[in-house]
């Protein structure tokens, strides 16, 4: 297959504290993904450990590190672009950067997006989290050209900001990383609304892998992992457990549809060169 029509996946997982446990589980769905031929995969947010939030930065880790070494040679022996979900990153102070990698088939890091909206809500009865009491926040967009095409990262509560996508877009981005551990509560509510909307307005593909199930602060994660095409439509949609997914990313349909409905040469409000 070309790197016009090619592969993606998106893995679902329900990690916890154990991190050698969680590795082995996301190792095998990447694995699983390469056997049917994907050549890009993307794993959820905080992949790599979810424990107590006293606990984060004990289990932060430097990039690169062992477990990033580890996504390279993951990657390299699979001959894949692997997108590392997010690792909590030591950032020489109290809180971590919460940080998504790509590595590309050579096993190198060749994209690092610390994300940049930290998720600082409280909605009574539903969701309590202040992700600010550990997290530090990342301030730039990041995108790669690749030979799959331009990929452009976020992470899970960047989603309800457009004018992100809007950037990482008018930049070039043909496909967005969503890696996320979007609550239940507000999954339910907003999760394929949100995707489907930055896929539409961008005309991008969106692959967007989420945690699924009760984590170990006691908060459930919506799952309904998605790749969304650059029409809005979802084209592949994750069942209610730790699973693989996979759609063809076409990057011939793409360029029609931007050719045959040109919105994104009509945008007037954002600059070009943001």
């Amino acid at each position: 297959m070309s790197t016009r029509q090619y592969v993606a996946a998106a893995v679902q997982l329900n990690a916890g504290p154990d991190k050698g446990e969680n590795f082995a589980k996301a190792e095998a769905f990447v694995a699983e993904a390469a056997r049917h031929a994907a050549r890009l995969v993307v794993l959820p947010e905080v992949f790599l450990w979810r424990g107590a939030r006293d606990a984060e930065r004990q289990a932060a880790e430097p990039i690169p590190g062992p477990s990033t070494n580890r996504l390279g040679k993951l990657a390299q022996q699979l001959e894949i672009y692997l997108l590392g979900g997010s690792i909590l990153e030591h950032n020489g102070g109290a809180k971590a950067f919460n940080t998504s990698v790509l590595l590309d088939p050579q096993g190198e890091i060749v994209a690092r997006y610390r994300k940049v909206h930290l998720f600082d809500v409280d909605i009574a009865g539903q969701v309590s989290i202040r992700e600010s009491d550990t997290r530090a926040p990342g301030d730039a967009p990041v995108c790669i050209a690749t030979p799959l095409g331009v990929i452009g990262l976020s992470v899970c509560y960047d989603l309800r900001f457009p004018e992100l996508y809007r950037r990482l877009t008018l930049r070039g981005a043909e496909i967005i990383t969503v890696p996320s551990a979007f609550t239940f509560p507000t999954g339910a509510a907003h999760w394929e609304t949100l995707l489907r909307a930055r896929a539409i307005e961008n005309q991008v593909y969106v692959i967007a892998a989420d945690q699924i199930g009760r984590g170990p602060s006691g908060m459930v994660d919506f799952g309904n992992s998605m790749i969304v095409d650059p029409w809005g439509k979802p084209v592949a949609h994750a069942a209610d457990r730790e699973t693989v997914i996979l759609a063809e990313i076409d990057r011939d349909y793409q360029e029609r549809v931007r050719r045959e409905l040109p919105c994104l040469t009509h945008v007037k409000l954002v600059s070009r060169d943001e």
